[in-house]
């Protein structure tokens, strides 16, 4: 294993922290509201970033949404790049991603994802996928909550069987804003015979349908992958958001005195930052590590499950460690810290909480030793 960053990787990191740094401030975001920023968004594609994640691979997008964490900027970076670039590049038919690759880069396109699969959400099949082409259907159902469902143009939305299907957002898409412990730009999705196209050239991947050989470890299916790579970028925007929490944790204990010497020369306080720091950096690693085996062609289901599981457990206990070392500052509402924490609680629970991964994480490597067996 090697995380050791490309040429590429590292100045897209650095360009992206400048960005960031420079426009997604504490007073643009409270402007923002619970609303995104579209001026951020626009730097974001003018420079080339939301376009280069196709090539800097999802290590390369982890990077990047570090970056976006630490400073809590309001833009759906990972949405897009997730269920919209990486989706279409791995899953998408050519005619698919000539089509739509080149409006996510610019920023016409904004993509998010109905994920996890909805029990109440389930599609018609209308046409079939010619050669090279893709299967066209009608979905019908409601999705209670869609991150960043105000700011898209499309949606990929996972069906009751697992199918993966892309619709724009048009008059059969009704949208209803909602409110999330973090200002993510939610959305309701009522789908009433909404036209979409399945990702891909057509067809049900076999994986999805139990005909994978049984002597030989299951391929994973499209929708299963894509659930993959978002669980391993949302766990690199956790591991930014908690950096981003301790960080100003520490500016905080170095300042603030009590009796004459600075909060940080407590031995109780150090000891709390240290335990944040190797938190923080247990995200990272695991992020790192599925990241890259996704990006080298290796199986990384189980590795995203981890870092998923890190993202949940210990996220949850950074930015409480944030807040609970700002003292009765770390209360205020309007304190730059506490939007980390609201952030960190939204990751926590987001793509599956920390006992629902550990149980799927569980019975996935019971499945894999059972089909080497």
């Amino acid at each position: 294993m090697d995380f050791t960053p490309t040429e590429e990787q590292s100045a897209a990191r650095d360009l992206a922290a400048r960005i960031f740094g420079d426009l997604a401030t504490p007073e643009r975001l409270t402007a923002a509201g619970t609303d995104s920023d579209p001026e951020l968004w626009k730097a974001l594609c003018a420079a080339g970033l939301v376009g280069a994640v196709e090539e800097l691979g999802l290590l390369g997008l982890v990077l990047l949404l570090e970056e976006q964490g630490r400073t809590t900027a309001q833009v759906p970076f990972a949405s897009t790049c997730v269920y919209g670039l990486l989706a279409l590049a791995a899953h998408g038919s050519p005619e698919q991603r000539e089509r739509l690759s080149p409006g996510i880069g610019d920023g016409s396109v904004v993509v998010c994802g109905a994920f996890p699969a909805q029990g109440g959400v389930r599609a018609r099949e209308v046409r079939g996928g010619t050669e090279g082409g893709s299967a066209q259907g009608e979905l019908t159902g409601t999705v209670p909550v869609v991150p960043w469902l105000r700011d898209a143009t499309h949606v990929l939305v996972a069906d009751d069987r697992h199918g993966l299907w892309l619709t724009p957002v048009t008059d059969a898409v009704r949208v209803e804003a909602v409110e999330l412990t973090a200002p993510w730009s939610a959305g309701r999705l009522t789908l009433d015979g909404a036209s979409a196209e399945r990702l891909g050239a057509g067809g049900v991947h076999p994986a999805a349908e139990g005909h994978q050989p049984p002597s030989r470890p299951p391929t994973p299916s499209p929708y299963s992958d894509v659930l993959a790579t978002a669980r391993t970028a949302f766990a690199g925007l956790q591991a930014g958001v908690c950096a981003g929490s301790l960080a100003r944790a520490v500016a905080h204990v170095n300042t603030r005195e009590q009796f004459g010497r600075p909060l940080a020369a407590r031995q109780a306080v150090q000891l709390r930052a240290a335990d944040a720091h190797m938190d923080i950096e247990a995200i990272r690693v695991t992020a790192y590590e599925a990241a890259w085996r996704r990006d080298a062609g290796l199986p990384y289901a189980t590795h995203a499950l981890t870092a998923a599981w890190w993202a949940s457990e210990a996220g949850q206990r950074v930015v409480h460690t944030g807040q609970h070392l700002h003292g009765g500052a770390g209360a205020d509402l309007d304190h730059p810290v506490h939007r980390h924490f609201l952030w960190g609680r939204q990751l926590d629970a987001y793509l599956g909480c920390g006992g629902e991964v550990l149980q799927e994480l569980g019975e996935l490597i019971v499945s894999e030793e059972e089909a080497q067996s």
